[in-house]
């Protein structure tokens, strides 16, 4: 199992930056993809970015050029670096941990870590 801890979240102004860091503990051997999602109130939950194994990144078109996804070189802290915030970005974000398997007796891994807010006021 893995587990996900989210931190970093808070309230800034539009244009302000937060940067959000999720720690990954337990059998992170086995994730293949990491990602943020987020979800504001009355929608759904969405990707924000992800990387991949190796090392592959994808952003919604919303957050290019304005958010940075990294990790550590252990692979075990995931980042989100935001800038130029908007009030649009406002939202729970959330850390996802995904593995397809076999690994360790796993099969198709998916592990969430809890949230923490995000909000930008105008």
């Amino acid at each position: 199992q893995v587990r996900l801890v989210e931190s970093g979240g808070g309230s800034v102004h539009a244009g302000g930056s937060l940067k959000l860091s999720c720690a990954a503990s337990g059998d992170i051997i086995c994730i293949s993809v990491m990602g943020w999602y987020r979800q504001a109130q009355g929608r759904e939950r969405e990707l924000v970015a992800d990387i991949n194994r190796g090392g592959e990144i994808r952003y919604t078109d919303s957050v290019k050029g304005r958010f940075t996804i990294s990790r550590s070189s252990a692979k075990s802290t995931l980042f989100l670096e935001m800038n130029s915030l908007e009030p649009e970005d406002t939202a729970a974000y959330y850390c996802r941990a995904e593995g397809v398997g076999p690994c360790l007796g796993l099969y198709n891994m998916d592990w969430w870590g809890e949230g923490t807010l995000v909000t930008v006021s105008s």
